[in-house]
């Protein structure tokens, strides 16, 4: 039903005639117009997997329905996997996430900040430019009395700079959408989009993170940090930030129907394409 809700489909024609068999354990499913075999998980991210299908829906269940983080070594611990496996496990399921999440726009009233996964390496440089430190975007959309969080997008980002604002204004924020904010200089690019931008006094302290228009905000970026913190202990920033900042964003996302989000998840990764390892340690926080 994941793969093929509304029944077979052809994926080299797109036909709904079919014929099935077996060769070996192996089910094959024959496309009648054009004679294309195909199998359940060819051409999804579970093609070529020696795991049994309840292995992976086991894994999609504790990744989902644990309030904290699983880091992929005490995923390997409930599978009773070896780390390499839980470990391609764990990051196929983010990619899946990622992919869902990529194309999510806010709208109505929306709370942006800026913030950095990482810090700072023995003799590296501390501070905004630390090379062992990943810049991203976190913004929640709330109600008109900015009193209760609906949607998030957490992302990398480049740098904090006008081009970076600009692409991901493009891409998350519908264009009616009124944004509370600090007064970074780079976030002025938000109003040259026409978006309404509230720029609101920041300082110190408790009181500044619970002003309104940025409580909802700190709130999930202080959660955010608390989870990634406590679950990973080595996570390579410059590669898969954006993997672990979607996890967060899909599980904020969804979290108000978690019975749905196994099932949901599962068709997600069938309409994922194939990651093999390489690909998955070839991984970038952007494309192009």
């Amino acid at each position: 039903k994941a793969r093929w809700p509304h029944g077979f489909r052809c994926p080299a024609c797109e036909d709904r005639r079919r014929s099935r068999f077996r060769r070996g354990r192996q089910v094959y499913y024959q496309c009648r117009a054009c004679r294309h075999q195909t199998t359940l998980l060819s051409g999804t991210i579970f093609e070529a997997t020696k795991l049994p299908l309840r292995t992976w829906l086991l894994a999609i269940h504790l990744l989902t329905a644990t309030k904290t983080n699983m880091a992929a070594l005490e995923l390997m611990r409930h599978l009773g996997v070896n780390y390499k496996a839980a470990w391609r496990i764990k990051h196929k399921v983010m990619q899946a996430m990622a992919e869902r999440e990529a194309p999510r726009q806010l709208s109505g009233f929306v709370q942006i900040d800026d913030a950095y996964l990482g810090g700072e390496r023995n003799g590296g440089k501390p501070g905004r430019g630390s090379e062992n430190k990943q810049a991203f975007l976190i913004a929640v959309q709330t109600d008109s009395a900015l009193e209760h969080p609906t949607y998030a997008v957490i992302e990398p980002v480049r740098s904090f700079d006008d081009a970076s604002i600009k692409d991901w204004q493009k891409r998350h924020l519908a264009p009616a959408a009124e944004v509370f904010s600090d007064g970074l200089f780079c976030f002025r690019r938000f109003a040259d989009a026409g978006h309404a931008h509230t720029v609101l006094e920041t300082g110190g302290g408790r009181a500044a993170c619970e002003a309104t228009g940025a409580r909802w905000v700190n709130v999930l970026l202080s959660n955010l940090k608390r989870a990634i913190s406590g679950s990973y202990h080595a996570i390579r920033h410059g590669k898969y930030a954006r993997l672990y900042l979607a996890e967060a964003a899909y599980r904020f996302n969804r979290r108000f129907d978690l019975r749905a989000m196994l099932p949901r998840l599962a068709r997600a990764m069938m309409l994922c394409k194939p990651h093999p390892e390489p690909v998955l340690r070839m991984a970038s926080n952007f494309h192009g």
